[in-house]
């Protein structure tokens, strides 16, 4: 591109993006590839300049980044011209209960948020409400905090509203003194744990004992809870950030100190990120809830019956 001449910081004063979430849409959702200088310096071009802003308008609007990063520009102004949320064609008027939950948030309306959770349990039941509820929240939660709509304070809010709500909800599930045990959490350097809380409220669903330890642990606090516990299994939940160069050498420790062969469940947005150190410590990758319940299952069969 004979144009791509503009700093990152003169794409941030012109958008209104910070450079976390231009950076976090060009390597995760191919939104643009800028040119390089010989230095290594990203150079935008005026056409991605006004990309970025038309996504930053859909997305404002409602639109997840995911869907629309790779439309053609034409589509994009198109749909801009348009106006209204990717929500205001759909009827009947009363808001689904995501709609719900992700205003409360936006609001920081903890009783709003409750209140939702409430109504989902009871018309969805307990797996209904992490299946279609839940994790559908916390992937938006997500997307609306890379692109810069809702702020950490946000994600930390649902967080402690959630673990509130899943840890009452959990009372019914409690498990037996035979259940096989389970530690969940986030490695040291991973402080988002929605992830992790609906990975451990799935499990106690299913029937596990679960010992969560809530984000950034270090490896050898994760490897001691899990020996204490005689774990069957541990899950990780990996969100953010996608580029940690500590995260690979604290797998490896945590591998070195878990008991021989015991199964290492990792998953969230940025696990992708991590794949070679995954390969490395033979983790299983897990790719979304249904695969986390079906591998869940899968382990306590007796090790004659397990799938290979």
């Amino acid at each position: 591109m004979t144009d791509a001449h503009h700093s990152i910081r003169a794409v941030v004063r012109r958008t209104g993006l910070s450079a976390h979430v231009i950076r976090i849409w060009e390597k995760r959702y191919g939104a643009i590839r800028p040119e390089r200088t010989p230095t290594n310096r990203r150079l935008y071009s005026d056409e991605q300049i006004e990309r970025l802003h038309l996504l930053r308008e859909l997305t404002r609007d409602g639109h997840s980044i995911g869907a629309v990063a790779n439309l053609p520009l034409g589509q994009l102004k198109q749909m801009a011209s348009k106006g209204g949320s990717a929500a205001d064609s759909r009827t009947p008027a009363q808001p689904s209960l995501l709609d719900e939950c992700i205003r409360a948030v936006r609001g920081l309306d903890a009783e709003a948020l409750e209140g939702a959770l409430k109504r989902g349990a009871v018309e969805l039941g307990a797996q209904g409400v992490l299946q279609r509820v839940i994790a559908p929240l916390t992937q938006k939660i997500g997307d609306l905090w890379c692109n810069g709509t809702i702020t950490a304070a946000h994600e930390h809010f649902a967080s402690a509203v959630i673990r509130v709500f899943l840890g009452h909800a959990s009372r019914s599930f409690a498990a037996t003194q035979s259940a096989p045990a389970l530690v969940v959490g986030t490695p040291s350097g991973q402080l988002h744990e929605l992830g992790a809380l609906l990975a451990g409220a799935a499990a106690e669903n299913l029937g596990w004992h679960v010992t969560y330890l809530g984000p950034g642990l270090p490896a050898a606090e994760i490897a001691g809870a899990a020996t204490q516990s005689r774990a069957r299994a541990v899950a990780l939940s990996l969100v953010y950030p996608e580029d940690d160069p500590k995260l690979e050498g604290e797998l490896m420790r945590l591998r070195e100190l878990l008991p021989r062969g015991l199964p290492l469940l990792v998953g969230g947005r940025a696990a992708p990120a991590y794949e070679s150190a995954l390969i490395k410590i033979a983790a299983l990758q897990i790719k979304d809830l249904d695969h986390l319940c079906s591998v869940l299952a899968s382990l306590r069969k007796p090790a004659s019956k397990q799938k290979k």
